[in-house]
């Protein structure tokens, strides 16, 4: 079993920065990609950004040139950093991690509980 627990997050005018970070934790486990997505209220969740073990990036198009996620190996964590925030990032942003369950290298997927992050305008 993996945990996700996820840290950040918060209330912040428009322009401004919030940092996520997410640590995952647990036995027997090699991450094979982490990431973040998240649920607006009234929308479907959506990705935001990813990062493979290789260190390999992948962001939505609406976060381009604003969010920069990061990895730690060793640590197992993840963090997401938010700059130029707008209204329209308002959401539950939650932590998504894919990793390989020894022995075997079974892929599981897990989810973290979940940070509110709210941009005043």
């Amino acid at each position: 079993q993996v945990q996700l627990v996820e840290s950040g997050g918060g209330l912040v005018q428009a322009g401004g920065s919030l940092r996520l970070s997410c640590a995952a934790s647990g036995s027997s486990f090699s991450i094979n990609t982490m990431g973040w997505y998240r649920q607006a209220p009234g929308k479907q969740r959506e990705l935001v950004a990813t990062i493979t073990s290789r260190g390999n990036t992948n962001y939505a198009d609406s976060v381009k040139g604003r969010f920069t996620i990061a990895r730690d190996g060793a640590k197992k964590t993840v963090d997401l950093q938010m700059n130029s925030l707008k209204p329209e990032d308002t959401a539950v942003y939650s932590c998504n991690a894919i990793v390989h369950i020894h022995p075997g290298l079974i892929l599981r997927e897990y989810w973290g509980q979940g940070t509110q992050v709210t941009v005043s305008s």
